[in-house]
């Protein structure tokens, strides 16, 4: 059961397409630190050996557990269990055939079983033992090994948690830095939140196959593939079971069939760091929102991201984290789609008012829910009458301009009410040199109140109503509270989105995104991206050549 060279007590889950391996950090080991720290975040967060596995319920009654190393050791226990009358109450882990009892593998998740146990009899070579110590389980060791010496009690667990944590080298799995023994824990409990979030998801529709090649590590129960499904699935899943589904893009007869059995999905959408490249390019999204309640752009019901900002007290370290992270984005002239080649500088004082008017796709379910019934072509037209001695730039929505989406105006109607058309700028070089943004509910907003720009919203993005935007469209009664600016960034871009690294296809921080993006580190590419560019400009050249 046991590898002659076992793994470390500390590992990586095997998220689906992760490139890194192991958080060992090769070479010499470290100077033993202190135990009482370690032990008390191990059990805090429970990680430590595959604590990403299953998670059965023990039989009733059966409150002991039997690990042993193999055929020869499971025998030897069965025996002693018979003698003393305890085998009516033991479930065997990982060998099976060995007796007439309950078995559960040894890749389950060990803090899970352990907590439903009173009693441990284990091998002293297996990591169950020093889950079953930390718990505090009652542990009868057999054999030799590397966790003999829990049987010395407390001191024998301090003992053990040095050599095999407090000694060994950790290394970042992003950056490659050494990292200490307690950041190594910290980066596995984010894993298990994540892990944890997605166990009970019994099915996801409407994920196209090119997305699932970064989404499946974000949305992996820590068992096997992602459960991705049609309307053959959702005809045979439990009343109430709980799925999630990216709805644009899952037939409405599924939503019907799922509708029908009781079940409402929960959203699954990009998140506002999305990609470096156009998800109407089908570049696979790095980052995604799920959400168990609702939509964040419907402001027709609350959703979680809208519930974290109405009711959620942030620390101040949070809010320094936030505004690290929002100046990092500016600095380096990041939004949804990467960054700019440059950031730009901020333009000098002019006498004539600058006014940025961003068109969007008008039949994505975030205008069609969160636009309150507003048109681009309406939108110039509100943004003129509001604004009538601004230089007014327009600029198109990229999947717009890339011939895959409904929402191109033509020029003579766009010049009817702005200035001119800008194509070609990134976002974040256009918000640095003006004065204000008009939208209807584009992330340009979210990303201009970063960057210090005033906001006039004319439908009902999920950053109106917070006291940082002036709102001309009807934003719910329930969003009363008032926020800063960097609570809503720590909302918006750190508490509620997952993210995944590019190169070890890893789920990270949005700050390692973020530095990717910087560096140029962050394209994923394939056939289908280059075939998907060459469509829309084909489809772009047809459009133009029907409106001359």
């Amino acid at each position: 059961m046991e590898m002659a060279e076992p793994a470390p007590f500390l590992r990586i889950p095997p998220f689906p397409g992760r490139r890194l391996r192991s958080l060992v950090l090769e070479g010499e080991t470290a100077a033993p630190g202190e135990a009482a720290p370690l032990i008390g975040a191990l059990c805090e967060n429970r990680v430590g050996g595959s604590f990403w596995g299953a998670r059965p319920q023990l039989p009733a009654g059966r409150d002991l557990l039997m690990v042993p190393s193999g055929r020869a050791e499971a025998t030897a226990m069965l025996a002693a269990a018979r003698r003393d009358g305890s085998a009516a109450r033991a479930v065997l882990v990982g060998v099976a055939g060995a007796g007439k009892l309950p078995v559960i593998p040894a890749s389950c998740d060990p803090w899970h079983c352990i907590e439903q146990a009173r009693e441990l009899r284990v091998s002293a070579r297996s990591e169950w033992a020093l889950v079953g110590a930390l718990l505090g389980r009652a542990l009868a060791l057999h054999g030799s090994g590397r966790f003999a010496a829990l049987a010395d009690g407390a001191a024998g667990l301090t003992r053990v948690v040095e050599q095999t944590i407090a000694a060994r080298r950790w290394r970042d799995p992003f950056s490659g830095a050494e990292l200490s023994a307690e950041a190594a824990i910290a980066r596995l409990a984010d894993w298990r939140r994540l892990i944890d979030a997605n166990r009970e998801i019994a099915a996801v529709f409407g994920v196209a196959r090119w997305k699932r090649v970064t989404m499946d590590a974000l949305l992996w129960d820590g068992g096997g593939p992602v459960r991705h499904a049609g309307a053959a699935r959702a005809r045979s899943l439990a009343a109430g079971a709980r799925v999630l589904a990216w709805k644009a893009r899952t037939p409405p007869a599924t939503l019907a069939l799922l509708a029908a059995r009781g079940i409402v999905p929960g959203e699954i959408e990009d998140g506002m760091i999305r990609s470096s490249g156009l998800g109407a390019h089908c570049v696979p999204p790095l980052s995604i929102l799920v959400d168990p309640q609702g939509a964040h752009f419907d402001p027709g019901q609350p959703s979680t991201l809208e519930t974290i900002l109405e009711h959620e007290d942030m620390p101040e370290a949070l809010l320094v984290r936030a505004r690290h992270l929002r100046e990092r984005l500016v600095a380096a002239g990041i939004g949804k789609y990467g960054s700019a080649a440059a950031a730009a500088a901020p333009r000098a004082h002019a006498a004539r008012r600058r006014v940025l008017v961003t068109g969007q796709v008008e039949d994505d379910r975030a205008v069609l829910l969160g636009g309150a019934g507003t048109s681009n072509r309406e939108l110039l037209v509100r943004a003129r009458a509001a604004e009538p001695d601004a230089e007014i730039i327009y600029k198109p929505h990229p999947d717009v301009e890339a011939g895959h989406r409904r929402g191109a105006l033509a020029d003579a109607e766009v010049l009817a009410s702005a200035d001119r058309i800008e194509r070609a700028a990134p976002i974040g070089t256009l918000l640095a040199s003006v004065d204000a943004v008009h939208v209807i509910s584009s992330l340009t907003g979210f990303e201009a109140l970063c960057r210090g720009v005033a906001v006039t919203t004319h439908g009902v993005p999920f950053y109106a109503g917070w006291g940082l935007t002036r709102d001309l469209g009807p934003v719910p009664a329930r969003r009363t509270r008032r926020r800063r600016l960097d609570e809503l960034v720590a909302a918006v871009l750190i508490l509620y989105p997952r993210y995944l690294d590019p190169v070890s296809r890893l789920p990270c921080p949005p700050e390692v995104l973020v530095e990717r993006m910087a560096a140029g580190e962050a394209a994923v590419s394939s056939p289908l991206v280059r075939l998907r560019k060459w469509q829309g400009a084909l489809m772009r050249r047809l459009e133009r050549r029907a409106k001359a």
